[in-house]
């Protein structure tokens, strides 16, 4: 039988699908991974899907939209520093005031 030679679109492709099974493994059902800094200081979080109706997070999403451009490719990344990054969070799940202004390049 004749070996299947794979086309470098087929590859690529099959490489990304790889890729994003690593990017997901270990996240639970209604959590999704995320990155959050910038360069050396990026650490990759775990968040509850809810978050992304938070208006807290969705200024986040904004800012990194703002950054980057809405056709982020793979896992979303948000610039903004670790720290705030957690601050932004302790309020998202304290419930704090979700009319307070929060934000990664303004703080």
């Amino acid at each position: 039988m004749g070996l299947v030679e794979k086309s470098p679109k087929s590859f690529h492709l099959h490489r990304q699908q790889q890729l994003q099974k690593q990017e997901f493994k270990g996240v639970p059902k209604g959590f999704m991974a995320i990155k959050v800094g910038q360069g050396e200081d990026q650490q990759r979080f775990v968040v509850p899907v809810m978050y992304f109706n938070h208006p807290l997070f969705i200024q986040l999403l904004k800012e990194a939209e703002e950054e980057y451009g809405f056709d982020q490719k793979g896992t979303i990344t948000i610039p903004c520093h670790v720290e705030e990054f957690r601050n932004v969070r302790g309020l998202i799940d304290r419930g704090k005031n979700l009319h307070q202004h929060v934000g990664c390049f303004g703080l």
